[in-house]
């Protein structure tokens, strides 16, 4: 084997040769090998680069240009079916099924999702992205071809369990073809362009569903994900599976290796506890012994899935090894708090210009942009010029939870006169922070981790942005409901409460007498501005907890060999 010198980055100069007294290869690339010690460092993940060739050049754009056209379809299927609902409900005079359209998507993807890391761990990244990408496909067929409520239900939640595996093998492969100092920037950008689809889907489906129809807000997936799996079939992807199991298991020893028992008593309790967040306080009483038998066989599950998991080490599906470090936790800590302030937001903004200001759907859709735009700016700045130059992304993730907790805290104090330099300049700030620290958990994780484990982190990761932005949005709806009822009490107190509450956001001055306006509208903006509370909250314990992802560079030294 000869030796090649290689200068970094960060200045260090080594050989192939002189870089096996400096890290232990093979310990890195067997889990069962790695430290518990939280207090010690970590090796990093680009210790082992002598052992990987990573995809560079056209191949690697266009491979980025695949996952990152998949992630912008799976947020974009998130978002584009809200201004379709009313239209749907219509077709199918199925009003009361309204929730399932969004929880049959969430339930599924958030009961598998911590599944998908080992799914990713012991199979090939390229194969098991098209698969999942395959199954979100389907869903989006049958959403597209239903022909009842109840087959829209099912379309939604299959493709829920294609996305779970998206986000994951997105980033899976994202490490697997480029050096760790490229992929801020490659994530960066990825995420960038998923949060355009967050924000566009509500202009495009509306556009969709007036005029032509609500199915292709579904339809549309299908070519865009075609020619993304077209792209990565003929890219060659190299997998960074464990070597010292990389050897042919029989069917049975594969499946015993994804933790199949795990997935079975996570499943529903996940379910359990969502459903009982999902139904407390609207379809049944908190204290009804619906919601309290749902809660209790939730944490009963849950107790006996911790013992199965403890017991079953690092081959679980969630390993204890893995989980105690602090990187790790403070890492998903971290996102679930980052996601639950953003979905409140995201949720609740364009109320504030639909509900308060008065505006149709469309136009909401255009206020939001300035804070979109600053975010996707600052997620390829953050990514690309700062921790791909610095090294360092502690301090962009701690910028991050202190300028969205200021600038959400400047949000909450919107009126119903806010004046348009305000709420432009506010949403500006607020995006700018948010820029800064998308993406830094993830590449805490991919730093901290060696590359046999990264699927795993990533898919703890994931599972926290859903869990996160799923506990939020059932404490932002249940603060929102309340506050509008006793803002109705104080500003209306002659509005019949429950014909403004079923008339929705956008048909208040539709249900109500001119001169009782003015009061509904100081309601509704009372309970968006107590939700934003919770958002700059949520900001600010980012900013707390963050500090537990260690101050570590993502500059390590880069070996390289030749056969």
């Amino acid at each position: 084997m000869d030796k090649k010198e290689h200068v970094d980055p960060g200045g260090f100069t080594t050989t192939a040769a002189e870089s096996t007294k400096d890290f232990d290869v093979s310990g890195l690339s067997d889990p069962e090998k790695v430290s518990d010690d939280s207090t010690k460092p970590a090796e990093p993940a680009e210790a082992t680069d002598a052992e990987f060739q990573y995809v560079t050049g056209v191949k690697l754009w266009l491979a980025t240009a695949a996952v990152t056209l998949v992630c912008f379809l799976m947020m974009l299927d998130i978002s584009i079916i809200v201004t379709a609902i009313p239209r749907i409900t219509t077709d199918f005079h199925s009003l009361g099924d309204v929730g399932w359209y969004g929880s049959a998507y969430l339930l599924a993807n958030c009961a598998l999702q911590p599944s998908i890391g080992k799914i990713y761990s012991n199979f090939g990244s390229k194969l098991t992205f098209i698969s999942f990408l395959g199954i979100f496909e389907f869903g989006s067929v049958i959403c597209g071809v239903a022909r009842s409520s109840t087959m829209l239900i099912v379309g939604r939640a299959i493709a829920g369990l294609g996305a779970a595996g998206i986000t994951n093998g997105a980033l899976t492969i994202l490490a697997a073809i480029a050096p760790m100092h490229k992929r801020p920037g490659l994530m960066g950008i990825m995420m960038a362009v998923g949060q355009l689809g967050t924000g566009g889907g509500p202009l495009l489906g509306g556009a969709l569903t007036q005029y032509v129809s609500w199915r292709w807000c579904f339809y549309i997936n299908l070519p865009i994900g075609a020619a993304s799996a077209i792209l990565l079939f003929i890219i060659h992807i190299p997998d960074r599976l464990n070597k010292s199991e990389n050897k042919k298991h029989t069917v049975l020893e594969t499946l015993s290796k994804l933790d199949i028992g795990g997935f079975c008593l996570f499943a529903p309790c996940a379910i359990m506890f969502l459903m009982a967040l999902e139904w407390g306080g609207i379809k049944y009483p908190w204290n009804s012994a619906t919601i309290i038998g749902l809660f209790c066989g939730s944490a009963g599950i849950f107790a006996i899935f911790a013992v199965w998991e403890y017991r079953r080490g690092d081959k679980a599906m969630i390993p204890y090894s893995m989980l105690r470090k602090r990187e790790v936790w403070s890492s998903c800590l971290v996102t679930a708090l980052y996601f639950g302030s953003l979905l409140v937001y995201t949720y609740y903004l364009p109320i504030y210009f639909q509900a308060v200001k008065g505006v149709n759907p469309s136009p909401s859709g255009v206020f939001i942009l300035p804070g979109i735009l600053s975010h996707m700016l600052m997620s390829v700045v953050s990514g690309r010029l700062a921790v791909g130059k610095l090294g360092y992304y502690l301090p962009w993730i701690a910028s991050s939870g202190a300028i969205v907790a200021v600038a959400t805290g400047l949000i909450s104090t919107f009126t119903p006169h806010t004046p348009t330099a305000k709420w432009v300049g506010y949403q500006m700030l607020a995006g700018f922070g948010r820029g800064c620290g998308m993406t830094m958990p993830i590449v805490a994780i991919q730093n901290f981790l060696p590359p046999a484990q990264i699927p795993v982190g990533i898919s703890l990761v994931s599972f926290s942005q859903t869990f996160g932005g799923t506990l939020f949005l059932t404490f932002a709806q249940t603060i929102f409901s309340r506050s509008l009822v006793d803002g109705l009490k104080r500003f209306a107190p002659t509005v019949n409460a429950q014909a403004v509450i079923n008339a929705g956001a956008s048909g208040i001055r539709q249900v109500v007498k001119p001169d009782q306006v003015e009061g509904v509208v100081e309601a509704y903006n009372l309970g968006i501005n107590r939700d934003f509370y919770l958002a700059a909250g949520a900001s600010a314990a980012t900013f707390v907890a963050c500090w537990g992802m260690g101050w570590h560079s993502v500059k390590k030294k880069v070996v390289t060999q030749e056969a």
